[in-house]
Order: C-alpha cells, then sequence, then structure tokens
C-alpha cells in the first residue's frame, strides 16, 4: 500500500446524517469551507454518474457501462460561503444535474446495484488530507463506518417544511406548507423503512436537533466537537 493511500485513510471525516430538510448541504459546505477540508455531496453522486454516462455515451441500462463510469468518476465539490460548486471533468455541472432529466437518469441509475457497489467505493476515495465532511444519509452507517465523528442532523418535520417552503419561494416558487409537510414526512417513512441503507443514526453519533438553532451555531458547535476530540485545530 503507498504512503499516499495510507494518508488518505488516515484523514478525519465527519459524517453529517440525516433527514431532508435537517440543513445538512449548508451545515456540511460551511464546515468544509471554515476548516479547509474536502466535502462530499453523496446525494448529487447519482445524477453525476448519469451526466457522465450520456457524456461517454454509456446507455443508462448497461450496467456494467455505468458502473464503470462510476468508478472513475472526475467529480470535485468545492466548499464555498453561499454554494458548492460541483466540476465533472473539470467542467460546470452545479446546475445541469438539477434539472428534471437528469434527476430522472439519476432514479434509474441508482437502482443498478453495480452502481451502487462502485459508488461506494468512489465515495471513500474523497477521504484526502487535510479531513472529509461527508454529507448524506448514509455516511456514518455504510460508507465511513469508522469516522471519529459522527453527527446525525436533525428538525421537526414542521420546521424542516418551513425551512423548504422559504427555500422554494426565494427561488420564486410557491408551494403549499401543508403540502411540503406530507412529502417530508412520506419521504421520512421511506428512507426509514428500507431495506438498504436505511435512515437511522449511527450507534456512535450525536444527534443533534437544530429546529430551535441557527446555521451558524450549528457550525460552531461541529468545529467545537471537532476541535474538542483534535481532529481540527481551533479556529
Amino acid at each position: 500500500m503507498s504512503d499516499t493511500h495510507q494518508t488518505g485513510r488516515e484523514a478525519p471525516v465527519l459524517t453529517i446524517d440525516g433527514p431532508g430538510g435537517a440543513g445538512k448541504g449548508t451545515i456540511s459546505r460551511l464546515v468544509a469551507e471554515r476548516l479547509g477540508w474536502q466535502l462530499l455531496d453523496s446525494g448529487a453522486l447519482y445524477r453525476l454518474t448519469a451526466l457522465a454516462a450520456g457524456k461517454h455515451g454509456v446507455a443508462l441500462e448497461d450496467e456494467a457501462g455505468v458502473a464503470e463510469v462510476a468508478r472513475r468518476l472526475d467529480v470535485v465539490f468545492v466548499a464555498e460561503r453561499e454554494a458548492t460548486r460541483i466540476l465533472l471533468e473539470g467542467e460546470e455541472a452545479t446546475t445541469v444535474i438539477r434539472t428534471e432529466q437528469v434527476g430522472d437518469a439519476a432514479s434509474r441509475v441508482a437502482a443498478l446495484p453495480a452502481v451502487r457497489n462502485a459508488l461506494l467505493d468512489r465515495q471513500r476515495d474523497f477521504r484526502q488530507p487535510p479531513g472529509l465532511v461527508a454529507d448524506g444519509r448514509d455516511m456514518g452507517t455504510v460508507v465511513f463506518t469508522d469516522a471519529p465523528l459522527k453527527i446525525f442532523l436533525t428538525a421537526s418535520a414542521d420546521e424542516r417544511a418551513r425551512r423548504r417552503q422559504r427555500q422554494l419561494r426565494e427561488a420564486g416558487v410557491d408551494a403549499s406548507l401543508s403540502s411540503l409537510l406530507k412529502e417530508i414526512q412520506a419521504r421520512d417513512a421511506r428512507d426509514m423503512q428500507r431495506s438498504v441503507a436505511p435512515l437511522k443514526p449511527a450507534d456512535d453519533a450525536i444527534t443533534l436537533d437544530t429546529t430551535c438553532l441557527t446555521i451558524p451555531e450549528v457550525v460552531d458547535r461541529l468545529t467545537e466537537l471537532l476541535t474538542e476530540r483534535g481532529l481540527a485545530p481551533a479556529t
């Protein structure tokens, strides 16, 4: 085993799992930006795989071919204060992966077992010095089971629905709070009851309820925990 690979394996990992609307993406980005750590937005990887497959002419029905695309996925997440930039093969992909077309392709890709296995390995490749902040739903329970600090970020369903409504309004989209609440509750139930990698805190995770906390308060708390454990320098 090379020294470089060994260094990557020893790099600290902060996993941030939790349900939709808990603030995982924003918090992960800001912690990574503050510390200068690597960032992994695991939820974007299936969309990126679908996009890359199309770019290289690989049919989504070709499980082995798409798995190879996933295994070699050339993606970089750039943590910036206002947003996370995503580069696929050196080209800007932040906006295009959010289109409905790519989302539909991603759902087809996610159903392929060989692709899921390939992306498991690819996610682990993001563990590089000086450290990694990994955002997802099974980062602490499946992908980085040996992470020295695991956080399960949550908030009440009502608060998560309000946050989602604010996001949509800022984007010029009007949405019913009651409808958003029902969608969130239904997604929570699906995520927690699925047979593969169900949404739940890791046994050694710290659960942090953000319902009554501001974003800066959560970022401060996580960096404090990292510092207390000797995983990051005091900021």
